[in-house]
């Protein structure tokens, strides 16, 4: 089915949902409905919760262009003068948790007058004195500039959203003008025991004025809620006291309208994980059942990529022909799909970059009618670099200290222990103190795996399973001691093995190979059988070693393979002089081994990977190590014994 006009127009779509619903594409049938997305339009869930490009804004833009609501929804997305605004208010008498919460719901409350302003005079054919009463109140407090969109609709963001909270600000710190409702501020809010106390009364004025015009319009349970959705506050936080308090303010408020408007108003709040598990306020415990995280699974991803596949090309592709035609079947022996999105975070915007980019390498750069395996294999290595450049930018108010530590898995095995990483970071404490003085107490090696654990870097070893943050929601634990760098990340690090272990090239053995230089020996048979025997002694070491690695059970299956492929190569290599009948200098074949084999020992000596076991007795890589130790001890008598060392001559 592939071919080159079909992989031109091939295409997973853009990041970010803003730009994909300009393109079009997240509206041919793009988006995948989740759970999430679910959540989201019944109503069960108020808050969904996840990572940076997990699909959060991708909800927004679906439910703003084609939701089960139509023209019934505002999205709130402050930017920087907003977020200032937000930060810096303040209210005598009032905490700022609480006082950030009172200007959340002024928003929240101006948004709902004007949709009813809308809404009656669309719908209702009429406007019953409540809603005059909001009319004359949004007018007389400027509060109706900057309508957009179609009616009861409106994308409020930027300077204009700066500006309407500049003003509701300067109102619940001064006096709004409450006329509308029947209150003059000088008389009925005359003398408030605080500047907090007063600006509450104004806004109880404010919120029962819209209570009230909602009962008299009466359509709860005829139309659709009001959605308030609010996204992308990473814009303005920056993990301040007052940033947490603005996020903490607009929780209050969303609960304070959910219960005061009934079904009539529904606000939705998009936040990112990072933002919200930083927060800690009594009130936390009261927004358990309003939350949704949005986990993204293999099998979801899978389903992203075909649907977002389908939607480009415009026609029924069929998974089979995507990733068997259009794509490899397999890459390094691994099914394609399983490939690529084990190497991505579990969220949209990895995986559509990471597609996107195979198609680019195999159709753009190389005019290919199908993506190759050494398109994926290349398109792998750039993402790696992407993302753990990514992965530094995404958590640099959090983690500033986060790309420093970079370096204490680059250019080794991707399995790490404590131990091991303990002596690394060591090296490294005092550069990380001297640069980042206020983060010196997260910055010890405990630290440092729970933050590298939580942003989604290092796995950590439960039973057969490696486990990243945001699969069972456990973190680490003080008694897990065996951790694995991402395959994300790897290709860029250089930690593309589980051991960092110097692969075997026995250079000068294979050069005499190569050249057919035979080393001299004795006429008859005698040497012949001595040099067989030694190969064969060699052999049986080998196996030895393979056999204390197999009962290694303190030991990931990874590092067991890594070991036994080095391990295999000397063996195939030795079984090979042997099938052949063609002998090097076997002597100085197996001091090579023997150097070889000592390197190897003192890597897992080194390694610390002893460190995951404990003191328990599972056999592990010391155990391993000692073997290695003492076959080389006979390997190298047996090389002396050619210069009777040890009394096993050639046959004298």
């Amino acid at each position: 089915m592939a071919d080159g006009p079909l992989l031109a127009e091939l295409y997973f779509g853009r990041e970010d949902a803003e730009r994909d619903v300009t393109d079009g594409l997240l509206l041919r049938g793009a988006f995948l409905p989740t759970a999430a997305y679910r959540g989201a339009v019944t109503g069960r869930k108020m808050l969904i919760i996840g990572r940076k490009g997990s699909g959060k804004s991708a909800i927004c833009m679906q439910l703003m262009a084609d939701g089960p609501h139509p023209h019934r929804r505002v999205l709130v997305t402050p930017d920087e003068t907003a977020g200032e605004e937000l930060r810096r208010f303040e209210l005598q008498g009032l905490p700022g948790d609480s006082a950030k919460a009172l200007i959340w719901r002024y928003v929240f409350a101006v948004h709902t007058a004007r949709h009813l302003m809308a809404h009656a005079k669309d719908e209702h054919g009429g406007k019953p004195g409540s809603i005059k009463a909001l009319a004359r109140f949004l007018k007389q407090n400027d509060e109706l500039s900057g309508l957009s969109g179609q009616s009861g609709q409106s994308a409020l963001s930027g300077g204009q959203l700066g500006a309407r909270l500049a003003q509701g600000a300067r109102g619940l710190q001064t006096s709004l003008s409450l006329e509308a409702f029947g209150v003059k501020a000088g008389v009925d809010l005359a003398q408030p025991a605080s500047e907090g106390a007063r600006a509450v009364r104004q806004l109880d004025v404010v919120e029962q004025g819209v209570a009230r015009a909602l009962a008299d319009l009466s359509c709860d349970g005829t139309h659709g809620p009001l959605l308030l959705m609010v996204d992308q506050l990473e814009q303005v936080w920056s993990a301040e006291s007052d940033s947490n308090s603005m996020v903490i303010g607009l929780l209050l408020a969303a609960k304070h309208a959910a219960g005061l408007y009934g079904g009539a108003v529904r606000p939705l709040l998009f936040l990112r994980s990072d933002i919200y598990d930083s927060l800690s306020f009594g009130e936390g415990d009261k927004f358990h059942g309003d939350e949704l995280r949005i986990v993204w699974t293999e099998q979801s991803l899978r389903d992203l990529a075909l649907a977002r596949a389908r939607a480009s090309v415009g026609e029924a592709l069929s998974a089979e022909e995507l990733w068997q035609e259009i794509f490899p079947e397999t890459v390094r022996g691994e099914e394609t799909a399983k490939y690529l999105f084990s190497r991505c975070l579990p969220r949209p915007r990895d995986a559509i970059q990471f597609l996107n980019l195979c198609q680019e390498r195999a159709w753009l750069l190389n005019g290919r009618d199908r993506i190759t395996e050494e398109d994926v294999l290349l398109a792998n290595q750039q993402f790696s670099d992407w993302k753990l450049n990514d992965l530094a930018m995404e958590y640099l108010v959090a983690h500033p200290f986060l790309k420093r530590l970079f370096p204490l898995f680059q250019n080794t095995g991707y399995v790490v222990t404590r131990a091991a990483l303990g002596a690394r970071f060591e090296a490294a404490a005092e550069t990380l103190h001297r640069l980042f003085p206020a983060y010196v107490d997260a910055l010890t090696p405990a630290g440092v795996i729970d933050a590298m654990y939580g942003v989604g870097f290092l796995g950590v070893r439960r039973g057969n399973d490696v486990v990243f943050a945001g699969g069972d929601g456990l973190p680490v634990q003080p008694h897990e001691m065996e951790f694995h760098v991402h395959p994300c990340f790897r290709e860029a690090l250089g930690a593309t093995s589980a051991i960092d272990l110097r692969p075997y090239e026995p250079l000068s053995a294979g050069t005499r190979i190569v050249t057919g230089n035979i080393s001299p020996a004795a006429s008859g048979t005698t040497a012949v059988t001595r040099d067989v025997r030694l190969l064969r002694e060699l052999i049986r070491s080998c196996h030895s070693i393979l056999d204390q690695v197999g009962r290694a059970t303190g030991v990931t299956h990874e590092v067991r393979n890594e070991i036994t492929e080095q391990v295999e190569r000397v063996l195939r290599d030795v079984n090979g002089m042997v099938t052949a009948g063609r002998f090097v200098d076997v002597d100085d074949h197996l001091l090579t081994v023997a150097h070889y084999f000592t390197g190897l020992a003192g890597q897992l000596l080194d390694s610390g990977l002893d460190g995951a076991v404990g003191a328990g007795r599972a056999v592990g890589a010391e155990d391993v190590a000692h073997r290695i130790e003492e076959v080389v001890r006979g390997l190298r008598r047996l090389a002396g014994g050619s210069y009777g060392s040890s009394g096993d001559s050639a046959g004298t």
